[in-house]
């Protein structure tokens, strides 16, 4: 797979995405991030929820990957204003 790129921006990010872990375990699940990424999990919850059983765990990577790459491609997160 040619996911060098996003690995590396997952392996650098991963301390300011596990920075809710400083909280204590019974905030975690009342801690919310921005609208897109809230929106994004959401989807990517629904979707995997849909397929129900996955046969490996590289199936369920490629369904996320796919997501990620459809997000990426469209301005999905753009806020458009209309004047």
């Amino acid at each position: 797979m040619k996911l060098n790129a996003a690995a590396k921006k997952l392996e650098d990010g991963i301390e300011e995405t596990l920075t809710y872990m400083d909280f204590p375990s019974q905030h975690w699940l009342k801690i919310r991030t921005n609208n897109v990424i809230e929106r994004l999990n959401c989807e990517i919850r629904r979707r995997t929820r849909v397929v129900g059983a996955f046969p490996d765990g590289n199936s369920s990577l490629m369904l996320v990957c796919a997501r990620l790459r459809y997000v990426a491609g469209k301005d999905w997160g753009v806020k458009n204003i209309c004047a």
